[in-house]
């Protein structure tokens, strides 16, 4: 397989870890009729048991401490998919259905990718970036037609949603950036070993006073080992290899996995009107991603020497 290939089939991996995270995510927090979780604890928490497995991984593979240069773009990490991420949708997860938001997350390849973009400094063409106001148009679009709220108002927990896709987006790409001289598996390590002075005392505050169903604890375990530590293990190597912009495009997988997982799982059920949001964003990222990319890094112009007269 060429470089970029195993990338692709690395963040095929990734993708499917991370497909059953709003799902798990919902049977952890219950819903508003039956609360289980607080989406603070789901957050924090699986932040705090993916650091202790970070620090015996760590430990084990003896690897050295990130550069001084590295902490600025590790932080980033760490605040994009440790706490801006996994908190916005854990509180968000209360408020609505895994297939509602399935449709959500559709927008995240195209916010992956232009992270990438803008982070590399590639040259999407025009094409690209109508793709992509395209499909957040078709997001926001979806997101008002099921608010419920009688008008043209979105959901809050939509919003939530949608600054959640934000920060994944923001930490995918600086995770990726990492991964070009780091390991794939320690820049997720050190991102939340460097966030447990935060995590740890926050998650002791939040902890369930109330006694919890093994179902709930089973998807909390879900999310801390497989959504917040082993899918990063592939899916950041998968971004260094293949290329952020690239194999972001493997994300197209993650609305629809999500939504065969939500109906087995929670008893929630497929509309028409959902299938065909999701289909249409789908393709609007596709055919973003077949635009083509200038990865030339622009320079300064020189002069030539006039010549003589």
């Amino acid at each position: 397989m060429s470089r970029e290939q195993r990338g692709l089939w690395l963040g095929v991996v990734g993708v499917a870890i991370f497909a059953l995270t709003l799902p798990m995510t919902r049977v952890a927090v219950g819903t508003p009729e039956a609360p289980l979780m607080s989406g603070l604890f789901v957050a924090l928490g699986r932040a705090v048991l993916a650091a202790v497995l970070s620090i015996v991984f760590l430990l084990a593979t003896r690897a050295p401490w990130p550069k001084r240069a590295d902490w600025p773009a590790l932080s980033l990490t760490a605040g994009g998919v440790v706490f801006g991420f996994p908190l916005l949708t854990s509180v968000a997860m209360r408020h609505v259905e895994a297939v509602h938001a399935s449709v959500i997350v559709g927008v995240l390849p195209l916010a992956t990718a232009m992270a990438g973009a803008v982070l590399h400094r590639q040259r999407p063409a025009p094409r690209f970036w109508l793709c992509a106001g395209l499909g957040s148009v078709l997001v926001v679009a979806f997101a008002l037609l099921n608010s419920g709220q009688g008008g043209l108002r979105l959901h809050p927990a939509d919003l939530l949603l949608l600054a959640a896709m934000a920060c994944a987006a923001v930490g995918y790409a600086y995770g990726a950036r990492l991964s070009q001289h780091m390991r794939a598996e320690h820049v997720i390590c050190w991102a939340l070993v460097a966030s447990l002075p935060v995590t740890l005392p926050l998650a002791w505050l939040t902890w369930p006073a109330q006694a919890l169903p093994a179902t709930a604890w089973g998807a909390f375990a879900y999310v801390s080992v497989g959504s917040m530590w082993l899918g990063f293990f592939a899916w950041y190597r998968g971004l260094a290899l293949g290329g952020t912009v690239r194999v972001s495009q493997v994300q197209l997988l993650q609305p629809f996995l999500t939504m065969l997982f939500a109906v087995p799982l929670l008893g929630e059920r497929l509309d028409a009107l959902t299938l065909a949001f999701g289909a249409a964003v789908v393709v609007t990222v596709f055919l973003g991603k077949r635009a083509p990319i200038d990865t030339r890094t622009p320079s300064t112009p020189t002069l030539s020497p006039r010549s003589p007269a």
